[in-house]
């Protein structure tokens, strides 16, 4: 077991955690929350030693095997397989412990040093390895290239590779999923959860945290508070929590509220001043209760697009690629605004391509492509990231791109984004990866785009963050195509599914559950040390009959589309009705209206309440009807 015992922590001048606990049992999966700058990493740093506590004591027992996800790994000529087998400490000791036995000629200690091989099952570990590569992302080609060829992102998978490798006791694992696509998350998802090890999980992302963990620790206000659970049970049961917090700190207030008012009643009269002065002291010596703070910083919306022209994009047969190769083709894909597109496939299967096919950067190398061309499109990338100005501002930037702005609008618009006071003026080069995300983000949303391409958009942003956007998102009035590996994501923002494989692409029935599974029976490339049989692929459609799918699927949509467009309609025509008649009734409840000199205005706004009675109940009618005829094409278009 892992225990803190009344620990306070310092660094810099004030505390991160103060006088607090907690007790971690073996064999826990434990997800550490907090906000930025909480100290979730600091925490893991204070179970591995690598800080110290100010106060208190931290208890790890003394045989476990520690395995800590490293923040970065420099690049060396060390193959990459090798450098995950670097991780079993225990398997790489016995190696050693041969080789010297075989140096000495020493035939008792190499039977000993075989026998420690044989208990790390050490002539299974290049295979293990090698199935971790393929599992995140890797290909057969690139099991011993040294790790100088890959970059950063690619790096971090190895070290993922080599903490899962270590057979350790515990694993401390911060934000893994930063650098992963779906596939890998899915992947990294389910060895963790199969995982014996005690484990100690940072992340934002709440879907890969409610398949992996059954407990959460969450760090606020210099404590930590112990849930039981996954990710979305502790968040019910803090809701519960912060909700008796404000009542009893509400009524808290009405009791101080009044007792204060009898003390400056009383005070100054001398047959009761002695009781004035007993409530004083009662009030002095009260426990406040805290009221409940908002932790979000975050606030925006998309901006309504100046046009929304209908339909976006329309392709064809389309092909496109790169060096005038085709990478996808038989491209059919018709983009309406409220369309709600997420881009599944396997790692290199073409999602981000279809993406900047898009966005317009590829050319069309077969096929149709109709582009509107009012079409405005908001396109969000890594690369667009990474590319920001380092000595460039918030304001500075946001002002070259809408010169027409006055300063305090768009300070209180960046401060949506988390960019407040001086924090406007500081240099992109001292901006963390999720403040430089943040910052893209706003630069986008400002564009005013009627077609969001988003490929990651999550990489970096913390928790607070991502619920913004999926918020955003679904007020969004434009189109939105996404590729994503936040779970959580996808659900809240996503209506339709386009799966990317082998070339194609094509519609997706199942949800995100079905494409887990899919990926699991999906055959992989056969790994040299250890192949295995893989179950036997689906036999392909013929192309006319793909083809004819896809467009029999295009074509439901389209006869989809009004019937969504009526609802719209029709939402809107009931809120302003419900709107007017809130009015009326406002005006209504004017005592005033009663005298006799009004009665002719009473007498016009009885008759207009009905009137709007009337038409309120006539339109819920009629989006009622609109609804279920609705509810009844999608039905038939998803079947």
């Amino acid at each position: 077991m892992i225990e803190l015992r009344d620990i306070t922590l310092r660094r810099g001048p004030d505390p991160l955690l103060e006088h607090t606990g907690l007790r971690i049992g073996p064999g826990w999966h434990l997800g550490v929350t907090g906000r930025n700058g909480s100290g979730k990493s600091s925490l893991l740093q204070l179970i591995t030693g690598e800080l110290e506590a100010e106060d208190g004591v931290v208890s790890v027992p003394r045989d476990w095997r520690v395995a800590v996800m490293a923040q970065e790994v420099p690049g060396s000529d060390r193959g990459a397989r090798d450098y995950i087998l670097d991780g079993h400490e225990p398997l790489r000791a016995a190696e050693q412990k041969l080789e010297r036995a075989q140096a000495a000629d020493d035939g008792h200690a190499i039977a000993e040093a075989h026998a420690e091989l044989e208990q790390q099952d050490a002539w299974s570990a290049p295979a293990r390895a090698a199935s971790m590569m393929i599992g995140l992302g890797f290909a057969t080609a690139d099991l011993d290239r040294p790790l100088s060829d890959f970059s950063g992102g690619w790096r971090m998978r190895l070290n993922i590779a080599r903490i899962l490798m270590a057979d350790a006791d515990l694993l401390l694992l911060d934000e893994p999923t930063n650098h992963l696509d779906l596939d890998a998350v899915l992947w990294l998802q389910d060895m963790l959860a199969r995982s014996p090890a005690t484990i100690l999980l940072i992340s934002h992302d709440r879907g890969f945290l409610d398949a992996v963990v059954g407990h959460i620790v969450h760090i606020e206000d210099r404590k930590l508070h112990y849930f039981k659970g996954t990710f979305s049970e502790s968040q019910e049961q803090r809701a519960r929590e912060r909700a008796q917090q404000q009542q009893q700190h509400d009524k808290q207030q009405a009791e101080i509220a009044r007792v204060q008012a009898f003390i400056d009643r009383f005070r100054a009269k001398a047959n009761k001043a002695r009781q004035a002065q007993s409530r004083i002291k009662a009030l002095e010596k009260m426990e406040r209760v805290a009221p409940v703070r908002v932790e979000s910083g975050f606030q925006f919306r998309f901006l309504s697009p100046d046009k929304v022209p209908d339909p976006m994009i329309r392709l064809d047969d389309a092909a496109t690629g790169y060096h005038g190769q085709p990478l996808l083709s038989g491209i059919n894909l018709s983009l309406h605004p409220h369309t709600r597109l997420g881009l599944l496939g396997p790692n290199g299967a073409g999602k981000s391509t279809l993406i900047r096919f898009l966005a317009g950067q590829l050319e069309t190398l077969a096929g149709e492509e109709q582009r509107h061309p009012y079409l405005v499109v908001g396109y969000f990338e890594q690369h667009q990231v990474d590319a920001l100005p380092a000595e460039g501002t918030p304001l500075g930037l946001l002002r070259e791109q809408c010169p027409e702005l006055h300063e305090q609008f768009m300070r209180d618009f960046l401060g949506g984004f988390g960019f407040r006071g001086d924090d406007v003026n500081a240099p992109v080069r001292k901006f963390s990866g999720g403040e430089k995300s943040r910052l893209a983000l706003a630069l986008l949303v400002r564009r005013k785009p009627a077609l969001l391409l988003l490929d990651e958009p999550t990489n970096h942003l913390d928790m607070d963050m991502r619920e913004a956007l999926a918020t955003a998102l679904g007020e969004f009035e434009g189109a939105v195509v996404i590729i994503a590996h936040d779970r959580h994501l996808l659900d809240a923002t996503v209506d339709e599914f386009l799966l990317v494989h082998d070339g194609r692409v094509e519609p997706w029935d199942g949800n995100l559950d079905d494409y887990a599974a899919w990926l699991r029976r999906r055959p992989v490339e056969a790994l040299p040390e250890a192949p295995a049989e893989p179950e036997p692929a689906p036999e392909p459609e013929p192309q006319s009959s793909s083809r004819d799918r896809r467009r029999e699927a295009a074509q439901k949509r389209a006869e989809v589309k009004p019937l969504q467009d009526r609802v719209s309609r029709l939402e809107k025509e009931l809120a302003a009705c419900q709107a007017s008649l809130e009015e009326i009734e406002q005006q209504l409840s004017d005592a005033g209206l009663y005298g006799e000199d009004r009665k002719d205005e009473l007498t016009d706004l009885l008759n207009r309440q009905g009137e709007q009675r009337r038409q309120y109940e006539e339109l819920e009618a009629q989006l009622l009807e609109a609804m279920q005829a609705l509810e009844n094409a999608q039905q038939e278009a998803a079947g």
